[in-house]
């Protein structure tokens, strides 16, 4: 089967791009940018022509689907490029992949809740209702998926990570290592994921074709729940920088256009039945990570 990644120089994209290197499928990898030594077709994802001339020229039956709008906070003011990225390509994605009887795999988030108050981790089944232009927009392109037709799997994830790109790993990394005095917010928990241990997750569900006759919504995150706090006491831990002073702080010290949810945990009952997978602790998979960056 051949596979079209896009998005494939993010995190998630290239921790992909690794674990593929064995398979017996064909993976293409498309972006909007260049990364060096690697190869990498430019494809962009709001283009119906590009996309169908694509999955025509290289006969795709899986895209797998990186791409999106993330930048949380600028998405109030930018909402338009956001609703484009996040909406109507995963629309436009799905209609052809409609169209050649193929299978969508497209990434979400946890943010599609954070409206309502809850204190247990959040099932597949619970009503969306963001409260940002990012959850927004990334809940409407899952229901342009469900609403194509096509076969889909959609994973909402959270708190992505990883050797690759700008992320909350690496920059505590080195501001642990750099500043004498830290304040990380302790009260928002969720649960940190390893972008290594979700593309482990996409590339089992596609090789052994699991994905025929369990369409649907799924959640993966690493097992386990901490606050930012937690996340980067840990972190600290692991580096060995054990000379800078972090302390707690609550999130309105960091004021933010967006309100982002006290609690928010993903139930990974359902992947891990229907799939037969067991998902790494939050801390195992952390180690795994800083341990390839050193």
């Amino acid at each position: 089967m051949n596979i079209l990644v896009t998005g494939a120089n993010g995190q998630l994209g290239n921790e992909i791009r690794l674990i593929s290197t064995s398979s017996s499928d064909k993976y293409i990898f498309t972006d909007v940018t260049k990364q060096d030594g690697v190869e990498t077709i430019f494809l962009d994802i709001t283009d119906m022509a590009a996309l169908r001339k694509m999955v025509k020229d290289h006969d795709v039956k899986c895209i797998v689907n990186c791409a999106a709008y993330t930048n949380v906070d600028k998405a109030e003011t930018d909402e338009a490029l956001c609703h484009k990225l996040n909406a109507i390509a995963p629309k436009l994605m799905a209609e052809v992949m409609a169209e050649v009887k193929g299978l969508l795999v497209h990434i979400s988030t946890d943010y599609v809740f954070g409206g309502d108050l809850y204190n247990t981790p959040c099932k597949e089944s619970q009503r969306g209702r963001p409260t940002g232009v990012y959850g927004k927009t990334k809940l409407d392109g899952e229901q342009n998926i469900i609403n194509s037709g096509t076969d889909y799997v959609i994973i909402r994830t959270a708190g992505l990570y990883s050797e690759f790109g700008k992320n909350f790993v690496k920059t505590m990394m080195n501001l642990t290592a750099t500043k004498p005095q830290l304040n990380v917010i302790f009260d928002q928990c969720g649960t940190p994921t390893y972008a290594g241990d979700l593309a482990e997750f996409i590339y089992k569900i596609i090789t052994e074709r699991k994905f025929e006759g369990n369409t649907g919504i799924y959640h993966y995150s690493n097992e386990g729940v901490c606050s930012w706090y937690d996340f980067t006491m840990k972190i600290a831990e692991i580096a060995g920088n054990t000379s800078c002073d972090i302390q707690p702080c609550h999130s309105d010290e960091f004021p933010s256009p967006v309100k982002r949810p006290a609690y928010s945990v993903l139930d990974k009952t359902k992947a891990k039945e229907t799939f037969g997978i067991k998902i790494p602790y939050w801390t195992t998979s952390l180690k795994k990570c800083m341990a390839n960056l050193k």
